[in-house]
């Protein structure tokens, strides 16, 4: 349910009701709009099967949010589920307001199961698609959906206003279903190195004509001959790399994560989960029916196939009097397959920010602060017997470091000076230099350390990150990078170990893209600089769920600036409590509900 208000005394109540902060804001948003949002467990079938899962308002995807830029969000979440559950806006820069960006033991604890919890959702530099999704645990897969920003009043697209549009949800599918995060914490507790995989790929929840007993409910996007549509794609997929086409139609990118790009035609794109994108597809083939088609693109080795190699799809579908008994149009010459690294890196070496007055590139050239980052595989000490499998069990770590939650939320333990929770030390360098991409790496340096460290920037420092992938235990791969509570720029990326002599030499500082999600190439270094102005405690992390729950994540506190301008926001009157209740592991209640029927 949602409802839409731009009348002042309503803005005005509606601020007060949450904080005293929110009054500014409200006072100065362009519009104020109000969301309800019911979490529920309800019986899903696919594929002939029927799983129970955790849902938004009965929807999988749930469901969007629609707004212009400079907008005021209010998000009550109804958590009538069997867990705690948190909710992030993927992509909103929520200055200053850490409290309502999501992560569960980063910004809060979990809304506990039978209660209520209100978001505050800024929206002031994003333009384009974001999107919303769970942040506790892998429920994401389950709950999530699109945000639409458009352009404010007065102003309009970097483009022929198209005419239509269309959502596009990339989505996995688990064969636990709402068993999912218990599968998860058994294996992770007990150190197993097979963390749930997905059974399938979804389009807007359903699987597609080449999924057994699906076809009746393949997604249809319908198009008029002549018209052109933009599409709005997100990757809300858990842990996978995804390759996209259309048949016999090209797709002209012009936005990703929320920021608009030079216009570049491509056949296919390829979209890491976290991302979105926005395209036009014009309708400029003969009537008829085509495939839009997803499949995965696996950055391990090509002898690793532990994944479905099944394709979702979606009908594109022209309006008009034609015969519909031959099949869509497939994307057989178009689609990479599953292991094409030479696809993705020239996908990704063509992206470009859009540039122009109104939409202008503002890349740090001052650096003030400079951090090298590995990213890798690693294994951690199994402490007290307490994994089946041995001393050690699989990790991630970024700087030899494997994040640890710890059992107060970090921006808490912040504002309220806890200590104990985290520790400051988070280093801007790895303990060891190597030959990161090497083949046969030492099997001496494939051990972590476990711990929660973050890192403290002070107001408007000036960052740049390199991230350096790594080749321990023979497992490089694509780590798809996100930050919160910031957007950077893209200024640097490529193949093997980064030189810091050669490689800034070819920087792009002119019009890199913007983005708040981006992939460190198997084997390779990505480089991206952002300006620290957003204080807070902002969580950073790679997006496959799986590398994230290992381990590949950290935080960056940004401290206050000299203003109450520049500094952050005081807490609402009411967060979630951080108590056992609701605790990581802690399933609720029981499963004796009366479940809604299929969707």
């Amino acid at each position: 349910m949602a409802k839409t208000s731009s009348d002042a005394s309503n803005i005005f109540l509606a601020a007060i009701f949450l904080c005293l902060g929110s009054v500014v804001l409200g006072a100065q948003a362009k519009n104020v709009h109000y969301y309800d949002f019911v979490l529920r467990e309800i019986n899903v079938t696919r594929n002939c099967t029927t799983k129970t899962i955790l849902v938004v308002n009965d929807s999988l995807p749930g469901p969007t949010i629609r707004v212009q830029k400079g907008d005021l969000v209010y998000v009550k979440v109804h958590n009538q589920g069997l867990y705690g559950v948190t909710l992030h806006w993927h992509g909103v820069k929520q200055p200053r307001n850490p409290w309502s960006d999501g992560p569960e033991y980063i910004t809060q604890c979990a809304i506990p199961p039978g209660t209520d919890f209100t978001y505050e959702v800024n929206l002031t530099e994003e333009e384009g698609t974001v999107w919303w999704h769970a942040h506790s645990e892998w429920t994401r897969s389950t709950v999530h959906g699109a945000i639409v920003v458009l352009p404010q009043e007065g102003s309009s697209f970097p483009f022929a206003t198209p005419d239509g549009e269309h959502i596009v949800v990339l989505g996995s599918w688990y064969k636990e279903g709402n068993s999912l995060n218990e599968a998860l914490d058994l294996e992770l507790s007990g150190g197993s190195p097979e963390e749930p995989h997905a059974a399938g790929y979804m389009i807007n929840g359903q699987f597609g004509d080449f999924v057994q007993f699906s076809n009746e409910t393949t997604h249809h996007f319908f198009v008029d001959y002549g018209k052109t549509y933009l599409f709005r794609i997100v990757n809300a997929g858990v842990s996978s790399d995804m390759f996209v086409s259309i048949a016999d139609h090209n797709m002209t990118l012009v936005g990703m994560d929320g920021a608009y790009t030079k216009p570049v035609v491509f056949s296919y794109l390829m979209i890491e989960p976290g991302q979105t994108m926005d395209i036009l597809v014009s309708a400029n083939q003969s009537p008829g029916r085509y495939y839009m088609a997803a499949q995965r693109f696996s950055s391990e080795d090509m002898i690793y196939d532990e994944f479905p190699h099944l394709v979702a799809t979606a009908i594109i579908q022209y309006s008009g009097n034609y015969s519909l008994t031959s099949p869509p149009s497939y994307p057989n010459d178009t689609l990479p397959v599953y292991h094409n690294y030479s696809a993705a890196a020239s996908f990704n070496q063509q992206l470009r920010s859009l540039g122009t007055e109104e939409h202008p590139v503002d890349v740090p050239h001052n650096v003030t602060t400079r951090m090298f980052i590995t990213a890798s595989m690693n294994d951690v000490s199994c402490p007290d017997d307490s994994c089946y499998f041995g001393d050690y069990k699989d990790a991630t770590a970024v700087n030899n470091i494997s994040w640890v939650d710890p059992s107060v939320d970090v921006l808490q333990a912040y504002y309220r000076n806890i200590s104990g929770i985290y520790t400051a030390d988070f280093p801007d360098f790895p303990p060891l230099m190597y030959n990161f991409t090497g083949d046969d790496l030492s099997s001496s340096l494939v051990m972590a350390n476990a711990g929660t460290a973050v890192k403290v920037l002070n107001y408007n420092e000036t960052v740049e990150i390199v991230f350096q992938g790594t080749n321990l235990v023979g497992a490089s791969a694509y780590h798809p990078m996100h930050t919160h509570g910031y957007s950077f720029y893209v200024v640097g990326l490529g193949l093997g170990n980064f030189d810091n002599e050669t490689d800034p030499l070819v920087y792009n500082l002119v019009d890199p893209p913007k983005v708040n999600t981006f992939g460190v190439p198997k084997r390779g270094w990505l480089a991206i600089r952002f300006r620290a102005d957003n204080p807070g405690v902002w969580y950073w992390h790679c997006h496959i769920d799986r590398h994230m729950s290992w381990g590949m994540s950290s935080v960056l506190i940004v401290k206050n600036g000299d203003t109450e301008e520049t500094s952050m926001r005081p807490p609402p009157s009411y967060m979630p409590p951080c108590t056992a209740s609701n605790s990581k592991d802690k399933l609720f209640g029981g499963t004796g509900q009366n479940l809604k029927s299929d969707i």
